[in-house]
């Protein structure tokens, strides 16, 4: 598979909350960084997505907001 993001992170799917139309993945990052990826149930399902599993996360974004505490 080649892809055009090169934001590529390896980790292990913490969590799965299922909901009617959406799944919240939690992945583990390591070091003890999390990322939470919102899919839906369909993408979910298709990935065959379980706790445990290790997965690559994907980042292709065209914005990225960065904030501070005042």
């Amino acid at each position: 598979m080649k892809l055009s993001a090169r934001n590529q992170l390896k980790g292990t799917v913490q969590a799965l909350t299922r909901g009617t139309v959406a799944t919240e993945v939690q992945i583990d990052l390591g070091n003890g960084n999390e990322i939470t990826s919102t899919i839906t149930v369909g993408s979910a399902d298709r990935l065959n997505l379980s706790v445990g599993q290790e997965v690559t996360v994907f980042i292709k974004a065209s914005d990225v907001i960065v904030g501070v505490d005042d």
